[in-house]
């Protein structure tokens, strides 16, 4: 692996621990190198991150978004700020729960979401998309 594709993997290490307090679970090592590690989501869940550089990928990410569940919105945006990442303002979306963005370092979209008593998710219904 080159040395600036151990930088990527330890930029995008960093960006999981230090702003969404996601710690490694473990490394994966070929030939005595890191080459991915499993973050620890919590509970049972997990995110794999590798470093391909043999891969080659368009301008369009491999991932386009996933979602992360906060407790409270207005902390996790200030925490957010405070490491220097760009988030949006928090927004109710249609489905009657709080979300704002985020992007890795890859250009990966992270929606946040803080549930309301109105969620879809809890209550039902069909929603109207806004987007």
């Amino acid at each position: 692996m080159s040395a600036s594709s151990r930088m990527t993997l330890r930029r995008r290490r960093g960006f999981y621990r230090d702003v969404l307090g996601m710690d490694t679970q473990f490394n994966f090592l070929r030939d005595g190198k890191i080459f991915g590690f499993y973050l620890n989501c919590g509970g049972r869940s997990h995110v794999e991150v590798f470093e391909k550089t043999e891969a080659r990928y368009s301008e369009a990410n491999q991932v386009n978004h996933f979602c992360l569940e906060v407790e409270d919105m207005d902390a996790a945006i200030a925490h957010i700020r405070s490491k220097a990442v760009e988030v949006t303002a928090k927004k109710l979306a249609c489905d009657g729960t709080w979300q704002a963005w985020i992007k890795d370092p890859n250009g990966v979209k992270i929606e946040l979401f803080e549930y309301t008593a109105k969620s879809a998710q809890f209550i039902g219904g069909d929603r109207v998309a806004d987007w």
